[in-house]
Order: structure tokens, then sequence, then C-alpha cells
């Protein structure tokens, strides 16, 4: 027996990915592009992001188009999205997954640049990159966005506070677009990674206690990898979750179950 996959389908869908030349978006970026999507991976560096569709391309599916971005800047995020629009088509589905932290440390002794730094980056950014993609899901009555949050933002925490507080905003600025832009038919949801194996994250599991850690109190008794957002990513741009919009989704191997 075949089993229809239409509901995860996402062939003729056009996907902008921010942090997708490696990690957690490269991962979302060949998930969705093995289901169909064009996928535009954006990071700061050019070569990275085209090394990253090199791989996508040579699998087969959907396509990839490598454009390079620094999100602090408004517009450079401008430029991304019109030439978006220039090689790939109107806007069906954004994973704002880029963000920054340049401070680990207590609260009290973050300086000021720092904080702003990630305020700015990891939820201004958003809000820019957000409104400038809504004109094209709101055209066609359709479209989904996702902005990667964090566990982070359920708790506080001695090294990482800001960062912290810039994720919980995030899931608020993701409940306000989708009240916002519900009426039109556009989804907005947060997904929120537990401790994930990537180079963002690197000082947090590179170490022996970390990892004792996660294979004892983690439910799934392990760290997690890119690839376990991959279905998150599909599920989340696709019919398949059409009546789904603001909500925050965790991915955390069970960690979070208790918050």
């Amino acid at each position: 027996m075949t089993v229809a996959t239409d509901l995860f389908d996402l062939t003729g869908r056009v996907a902008l990915l921010t942090g997708a030349s490696k990690g957690m978006g490269l991962s979302m970026a060949e998930g969705l592009a093995e289901h169909g999507a064009t996928v535009v991976v954006s990071s700061r560096k050019l070569d990275q992001c085209e090394a990253a569709c090199e791989q996508i391309n040579a699998k087969g599916g959907g396509t990839a188009i490598p454009i390079a971005c620094n999100i602090g800047y408004k517009e450079q995020l401008e430029a991304l999205v019109a030439e978006t629009r220039e090689r790939a088509g109107p806007i069906d589905i954004l994973i704002a997954n880029a963000g920054v932290n340049p401070f680990y440390g207590p609260m009290s002794e973050i300086p000021d640049s720092a904080f702003d730094k990630i305020m700015s980056s990891n939820v201004k950014s958003n809000h820019w990159l957000c409104q400038m993609v809504a004109p094209d899901m709101v055209a066609k009555g359709r479209g989904s966005m996702m902005i990667t949050s964090s566990t982070g933002a359920f708790a506080g925490s001695l090294t990482l506070g800001t960062y912290s507080i810039s994720k919980l905003a995030d899931i608020a600025l993701v409940r306000n677009l989708a009240l916002e832009y519900g009426p039109q038919g556009v989804r907005v949801n947060a997904i929120c990674p537990g401790l994930i194996k990537t180079d963002f994250a690197r000082a947090l599991w590179d170490n022996p206690e970390a990892k004792a850690n996660a294979e004892t109190n983690t439910p799934l008794r392990r760290l997690g990898e890119s690839d376990d957002f991959k279905g998150i990513a599909v599920y989340l741009a696709s019919d398949a979750s059409a009546f789904m919009t603001g909500q925050a989704l965790t991915v955390c191997g069970g960690t979070n179950m208790w918050r």
C-alpha cells in the first residue's frame, strides 16, 4: 500500500532560512528541500552558504540558493528578501534561525554593548524580517513563519540570562504576529531547542560533565542532533500544521516537560 504524503508536500513553495549554512539551520533547509521546496540558505559568509547549497542540491528534491546576509543590518535583510524574490519568487516559508550570544556570564557583568547586540539581533531583526516577508504570504492567503527560540526562554540562567530573555521575547513576538496575521491565513510559531550538538552551543555540551548530565537526566538519554529538527520544520512549513499558530514547540528530548 502506498501512503499519501500530500500533507507534507512543499513542491512549488519558496522557503527563506537565516543561520542556515550549518547546524540546525542546514538540517531544516535540507528537510524542506527534500519535500520539494526551493530553499534560500542564508548566513553571514557566502562561501559557507554555497557549500551548504551544494550539499543540498546533490541530494535532489528541491533547489537550494545561497545568499549572504548579516541579520544585524536592516538594509542587508531588505536585500536578502529582495534577492530571494528575484531568484526564487514570493516567499511562502520563513525560518528565522540566526541568533547571537556574545556574552557568557552573570547579567550583573554584561556590557551594554553585548546586551544591545543580543536583543537587537535575536529579537528586533526577527521582527524586521517577519514584516518584510509577510506581504508575500498575505497576498496568497497562506504562509508559515518560524522563529528559533530556546528552552532557555522558560527559566532563568546564571550564565545565559540575556540570551534567555531574548528568546522569551521571541515567543512573545510569535504570539503577537500570529494574532496579527492569522486572519490573513499566515501562521507563526516558535521552535524551542534544548541542548543540541551544534557549534553555536559547543561550550554547553563539549565536556564530560554535560555529556554525563544529558545521558542521565534527559528522558531520551542523549543530546539533540541537528537532524532532529528536519521533521518539525517540515511539519510547521506544510499543510500538516494548518491549524497551528502562536505556539512554542519544545524539541528537547523531554527535559522541558517539568516546566
